[in-house]
């Protein structure tokens, strides 16, 4: 039972912990050259599907329209879903005052962000497409870092940082996400994009799969099956406010159930000699979905070896579980009173949350699917 309890110990290890040191390393040791422009500057066009966003629109169009950027080289294109708010109106009101940067369409079927985009894609007159969502305003400079990075004809596509206000646990796990996500860039490839802010050139952006949930997963990553690499530009930000857990949860689950669904969708990810990322999709994608199996066997381990006392066990190895148990209910008794056991107990009840979802979204993914629609 031992031996069954430190290999679920060490693959929680790796993945949380070594992995991201691993990747930090490689990162330094063997940096990604790439050849950026500052004054690269083709057209860009923006597809920013919303759907009832009113109370986003206001503050993302200025941020946009105080681009860097050459104005007659940029342009800003909406397609509300079927939006029932005054999501149109206001969109409208924009699109009269800037007519040559703003165009504005409307689905009357709520059909999804896939859907959206597709239309989007056929709209644009740009070489470059800047992926965003409505709810984030971006910085002043987030355009021209991204369109620099396209000066490099390897580049298939570049993330932005999104930056989160907030002293949540999950604002926390963001940080060491993007801290990881940071170093899987500046290595040599992104393993997906963050979804509120990216760029790709036109002519890489096929139809979506009117079905996907995470097309910042299933774009880049098609492009990486390509052997083109994806980028990390950390001055490029958007900016929103942390989750509470509870908020958290749900868009976990959603995004875990869409890498389910990724996998199922391109399978050739899972190949190691055919995806050129595939030690990093692999251990930052893969072993987060069989991370919540490693948790309940090792309780699972841990429980039984103390119900059946030490028998043919030694007494050191008896206990090590002992310890083991021990460590897993201190741990998620702090997860259970949260805030109320200060930043640990906020930490560890986002770990409980993240890793709970995890199973929602394998059960959502077997048997009812990702939902598509806002």
């Amino acid at each position: 039972m031992l031996i069954a309890a430190l290999a679920l110990v060490a693959v929680l290890v790796y993945t949380y912990f070594a992995y991201p040191l691993l990747i930090a390393v490689c990162a330094r040791l063997w940096p990604m050259q790439i050849r950026k422009d500052h004054g690269h500057t083709p057209m860009v066009s923006a597809l920013i599907p919303v759907y009832n966003a009113e109370a986003y629109i206001a503050q993302k169009i200025d941020s946009l329209l105080a681009m860097d950027y050459p104005a007659d080289r940029f342009e800003i294109l909406f397609l509300s879903d079927a939006s029932d708010d005054k999501t149109d109106l206001i969109l409208q009101e924009y699109a009269k005052l800037h007519p040559s940067r703003i165009r504005v369409f409307r689905a009357e079927t709520r059909s999804g962000k896939p859907s959206a985009l597709n239309r989007l894609r056929k709209e644009a007159r740009g070489n470059l497409l800047l992926m965003t969502d409505i709810r984030q305003p971006l910085n002043k400079r987030c355009l021209r870092e991204l369109a620099s990075y396209f000066a490099d004809p390897s580049i298939g596509a570049v993330s932005g940082s999104l930056e989160l206000a907030g002293d949540t646990g999950a604002g926390f796990y963001w940080k060491y996400e993007k801290w990881i996500r940071r170093n899987e860039g500046q290595f040599r490839s992104m393993v997906g994009v963050t979804g509120a802010i990216y760029a790709l050139r036109a002519a890489d952006l096929v139809d979506l799969p009117t079905d996907i949930a995470l097309d910042d997963m299933w774009v880049p990553m098609r492009l990486r099956l390509q052997g083109k690499r994806i980028a990390f530009a950390p001055e490029a930000m958007a900016f929103d406010q942390a989750f509470a857990d509870d908020r958290e949860f749900g868009r976990k689950a959603r995004t875990l159930a869409g890498n389910y669904q990724l996998f199922a969708a391109l399978p050739r990810l899972l190949l190691p000699f055919v995806n050129p990322s595939w030690f990093e999709t692999f251990s930052h994608k893969i072993l987060r979905l069989l991370c919540p199996w490693a948790l309940l066997g090792l309780a699972l381990v841990c429980a039984l070896a103390l119900a059946h006392g030490q028998g043919p066990m030694s007494l050191w190895q008896y206990r090590i579980l002992q310890l083991l148990a021990a460590g897993q209910l201190a741990f998620y008794l702090l997860a259970l009173v949260g805030q109320a056991g200060g930043k640990l107990g906020n930490i560890a009840r986002t770990f409980v949350v993240l890793n709970l979802a995890a199973l929602v979204g394998l059960w959502r993914f077997a048997t009812t699917g990702q939902k598509i629609t806002w």
